[in-house]
């Protein structure tokens, strides 16, 4: 009986033991659990850490003012400060680099004069030039951080290829009523122009003629993408001539009178080719009867024009390029200066970098004349003022323009396989009608434009007159010169700036022909 007593007190004692055990083994993994899950708490907050800082590190991008992560103006993080691009000489090559850099599949389109609003910080990025398969846009070639000459209503933008929605969603997804494409309005449209201290000038307000109830209230149009091809389709549809500015502000409003600026905005996403007839007639982003437009501005900064009755109007003479076009292969030692400014291929920059004998490898050039009649009823002139041209010293001149002509031989799918083009340009009269004396020049410091009647001439035998075609195939392609390409300066009408012609190209020689005029 003792005995038996005796192993009873054994295992109870032994349970007891276990259970002990069992005890400390559970604290322990428990103890363990908590270390794993602070462990993994702390990767997730440095990760999170580093992807904030990531987020701000030199050169990083973001797109601002747009209806999500996959547009909107550019903005670039330099010196601890992000800041604004501007949009000369901004086209698909640096679109296509800044949505790569962002992630993004491809690019839509590059944007240009503040299609997202306008530019709320400095620029720190101008004249960006980049060959399209640079990794970074900070890559590319640009006149300096900071340096540029620029308005807030230039801001470069772009939109980029989304994702697939299966693999991927955007942290601000485009609401549904924002997917649809613009549209011409359907209803009649009045006009008119308020807060000016001339009747050729100021905001823009519109309303409709033919709603519920007869005329609806005055409303403003968001000034997000207004420009000159805007401006004047209101000057015309006016009768007050032609827009000589084209603008988004709330200069024009009328707080002196009590009255101030229309609450309601009535049009956005306005997009004019420029020859319609009526505000109407553009393309609009879809607004009803009973719904207000959104509008990327901040309050207050809507669209305005200032019409005048006489204008400037520049014609390319195709013709003139049509019998000088010509082929020419030239050493790189001699084309030191054009590289200068950008006028060569961007192959041409690797070489120099990663061949010691650079100077020998010659470039493959197709040369022509660029002359450019002014058809108007005013001089062309610059719109940089005279204290800001560029004294350049392989033209021993200034340039009073930065982007005067861009050339450009495109694909039969539509893609940009060779380019050229005019970083900046002296504007004189080289060749007047009979009874017309010259009145612009461009050395010592004189006076830079193009008279009426007039013709700048910029022959083959000038550095950057021509397009670097080392790289091309044989075949045949379309060429493309433009002139005021980036609609800087006002004219009577863009359509007669730019010349699409068919060109063929051989082992031997080269021709354009079958040309057309057509807008930028």
């Amino acid at each position: 009986m003792s005995s038996l007593l005796v192993w009873c007190a054994l295992l109870q004692t032994l349970l007891l033991v276990t259970l002990r055990l069992g005890d400390c083994a559970i604290a322990v993994d428990a103890n363990r659990t908590s270390a794993l899950e602070e462990a993994r708490l702390q990767r997730e907050n440095l990760v999170r850490k580093y992807l904030k800082r990531l987020k701000k590190e030199e050169g990083a991008l973001k797109l601002v003012g747009g209806r999500g992560d996959f547009e909107g103006n550019v903005e670039v993080f330099h010196a601890g400060k992000w800041g604004a691009i501007c949009d000369d000489e901004w086209d698909q090559a640096e679109a296509e680099v800044v949505c790569r850099q962002l992630g993004f599949p491809g690019y839509v389109k590059p944007t240009h004069t503040g299609h997202f609003g306008r530019a709320k910080r400095k620029f720190w990025m101008d004249n960006l030039w980049c060959g399209g398969k640079e990794a970074e846009l900070t890559d590319c070639r640009f006149d300096g951080w900071g340096a540029n000459d620029c308005e807030s209503g230039e801001a470069a933008g772009v939109i980029c290829k989304q994702h697939d929605t299966d693999t991927t969603t955007t942290s601000k997804p485009v609401p549904v009523e924002l997917k649809v494409p613009k549209e011409r309005f359907g209803q009649r449209l009045e006009l008119r122009l308020v807060g000016g201290r001339v009747e050729g000038e100021g905001r823009v307000e519109v309303r409709i003629v033919d709603g519920p109830g007869g005329a609806g209230p005055w409303g403003s149009v968001c000034g997000d993408g207004w420009g000159l091809l805007e401006g004047n389709v209101v000057c015309r549809q006016l009768n007050l001539g032609y827009a000589n500015n084209a603008v988004q502000t709330d200069f024009f409003s009328d707080e002196a009178d009590g009255k101030g600026l229309p609450e309601r905005v009535l049009l956005s996403g306005t997009e004019c080719y420029g020859n319609e007839s009526t505000l109407a007639d553009c393309l609009h982003d879809p607004i009803g009867w009973d719904t207000v437009a959104t509008c990327s501005e901040r309050k207050g900064h809507v669209a305005a024009v200032t019409c005048v009755p006489a204008m400037a109007d520049l014609v390319f003479d195709h013709v003139e390029m049509e019998q000088s076009l010509h082929l020419e292969d030239r050493l790189m030692y001699l084309l030191q200066c054009a590289m200068e400014e950008n006028c060569v291929a961007t192959q041409a920059y690797e070489i120099q970098r990663d061949n010691p004998n650079w100077h020998l490898e010659t470039r493959r050039l197709l040369k022509f004349t660029a002359r450019v009649v002014n058809m108007g009823t005013a001089d062309f002139r610059p719109h940089i003022p005279k204290h800001l041209w560029e004294w350049h010293l392989c033209h021993m001149h200034y340039h009073s323009m930065e982007v005067f002509a861009t050339f450009d031989v495109i694909d039969g799918q539509g893609r940009k396989v060779a380019e050229g083009h005019k970083a900046s340009f002296c504007l004189e009269d080289n060749q007047c009608l009979p009874g017309v004396e010259p009145r612009y020049a461009c050395a010592n410091y004189g006076d830079q434009g193009i008279s009426v009647n007039c013709s700048d001439i910029y022959r083959h035998n000038i550095d950057c007159q021509w397009v670097d075609i080392s790289e091309l195939d044989f075949g045949e392609y379309t060429m493309r010169v433009a002139i005021n390409p980036e609609f800087k300066v006002p004219e009577m009408r863009f359509d007669n700036n730019a010349a699409t012609c068919r060109l063929l190209y051989t082992q031997t020689y080269a021709r354009v022909f079958d040309c057309k005029h057509e807008r930028p």
